[in-house]
């Protein structure tokens, strides 16, 4: 199995992604990164549907995301649609627009499809993993949990249809948050992880936008006491002023409170500490696509 390039454009409710990577069988190196925040799911938790201008947004990103990555040679690209084509009333006007993308194949992933992915990135790479593993990834749109094995891979997976930006959305209307709209927040998201009994892991991995925020905040550990820290300091400090003081984008620093009270719920429910991946769903959608030309060949 050699080595080849491929470009993932991942379109989620909060950002639309860019990776372009060398795939091999050592693992996924990135050769290029980019992202642009639109948003996608707000006009869907507002209205339903994806406005037009976010729609010729959409597509206008994801045409320079697909153009960047034909200019740096990749022999494959995939644009990978994550929860705005599942729960947007117009998908079929986003997936319209993406289909007219030169070079590129548009697939809307199901949850299970995403938490496979994101998985399987989040764990490529990895050394010495404990025999079983969880993987929580929290998105814009929703939230997986995978519990599984490498050798196996997933087992058990579940699919929460509550992400950082819709639960912004639905109860954090202020900036920063009201200490009575994060109890009220908090009071949505425990019930829906309190329903789930998933295989106890011996290790956990978070991925996604607000983990990989979390991480410039408290760091890669997120046990207990450090989602603790990282819920006062996204909660206390206006979005501005904690996108400027950890580099944040004032769009993630907005949905970091409702990113950190679900990752906190997964972290309960699995027992362990998060270690925030290096890797995630558009790395796992990269080793698929090596995959699938063996498979051809």
């Amino acid at each position: 199995m050699g080595r080849m390039r491929v470009g993932v454009v991942d379109v989620g409710a909060n950002t639309l992604r860019l990776l372009v990577a060398d795939v091999g069988p050592e693992g996924v190196a990135a050769v290029r990164t980019d992202r642009v925040q639109l948003g996608l799911g707000e006009d869907i938790e507002e209205s339903g549907a994806i406005s037009s201008e976010r729609l010729a947004a959409a597509r206008r990103v994801a045409r320079k995301h697909a153009a960047t990555a034909r200019a740096l040679g990749c022999s494959r690209i995939v644009v990978v649609v994550t929860s705005p084509g599942r729960q947007a009333e117009n998908a079929k006007d986003l997936l319209d627009a993406l289909d007219q993308i030169r070079g590129a194949t548009v697939r809307v992933l199901s949850a299970e499809e995403e938490a496979a992915y994101a998985y399987r990135g989040a764990l490529a790479g990895v050394d010495d993993l404990p025999q079983i593993v969880a993987v929580c990834d929290v998105g814009g749109g929703s939230t997986q949990l995978v519990v599984g094995s490498r050798e196996e891979g997933p087992a058990w997976t579940r699919s929460i249809d509550l992400g950082s930006l819709r639960l912004t959305r639905r109860a954090l209307p202020h900036d920063p948050p009201t200490s009575g709209e994060v109890d009220r927040a908090r009071a949505l998201v425990e019930p829906l992880f309190g329903a789930l009994a998933p295989p106890l892991p011996h290790a956990a991995f978070a991925t996604g936008g607000s983990a990989r925020a979390l991480a410039e905040i408290v760091g890669r550990h997120l046990g207990s006491e450090e989602l603790a820290v990282a819920l006062h300091i996204a909660a206390e400090r206006p979005s501005r002023r904690l996108a400027k003081t950890f580099d944040l984008s004032q769009r993630r620093a907005r949905t970091l409170a409702a990113g950190t009270l679900l990752l906190t719920s997964a972290q309960s429910l699995l027992g362990v500490p998060l270690q925030v991946a290096r890797g995630g769903l558009r790395e796992g959608v990269a080793l698929s696509l090596l995959e699938e030309v063996v498979v051809a060949a």
